[in-house]
């Protein structure tokens, strides 16, 4: 037996069995979780965003397209629960992420310094990153850490999928200048 799409767990959901949507939120609670980390530092306010999250797509289940994907579908709700979020608080801050993912370059874990080196890059990214507009910022994230397509992020933010396109680049260009003033 093959295991079941989210999609098609949706369906089944919406066509009243209730008791499947736990399936989706045990596949999403870790990555809603993780997500939410990037914008709030608060594991209570996380903890009970990511609740609200669920809900609202539990709530929302029979308006969602299950031609489509579902994972960009509670992108959304996520997105938009976080944002309002911030808004209410007038705060913005970035959780631990690997450094790795933008600094690609750097060379193979091989000693305990290498690992200090790698705590020490993590912490000043974080602090780099923490600098970018909120828009920017949210684009990398999604793309770089939560994997998603330029077509993903376009349909999670509601914006174009060349304004993704330019976030993107902008935010890696401002990066770069900043870590390269920091080397020269």
């Amino acid at each position: 037996m093959t295991e079941r799409t989210d999609e098609e767990i949706a369906a089944v959901v919406q066509a009243g069995n209730i008791y499947d949507f736990g399936e989706l939120v045990l596949r999403y609670e870790p990555k809603m979780m993780r997500y939410a980390r990037k914008f709030l530092s608060c594991q209570e306010d996380i903890e009970d965003l990511v609740q609200d999250v669920f809900i609202k797509a539990y709530s929302n289940l029979q308006s969602f397209d299950t031609s489509l994907r579902f994972s960009p579908w509670l992108y959304r709700i996520a997105h938009n629960t976080f944002v309002n979020e911030l808004k209410r608080k007038s705060r913005f801050s970035l959780g631990v992420f690997e450094a790795d993912v933008l600094l690609p370059q750097l060379p193979a874990k091989e000693s305990s310094d290498d690992q200090v080196l790698e705590t020490e890059l993590k912490g000043e990214m974080e602090l780099h990153l923490a600098k970018l507009a909120p828009k920017y910022r949210e684009v990398i994230i999604l793309h770089y850490f939560d994997e998603f397509s330029y077509q993903e992020i376009s349909d999670i933010m509601q914006i174009p999928i060349t304004t993704v396109g330019v976030r993107i680049l902008r935010a890696k260009n401002k990066l770069k200048q900043t870590l390269k003033k920091l080397y020269e």
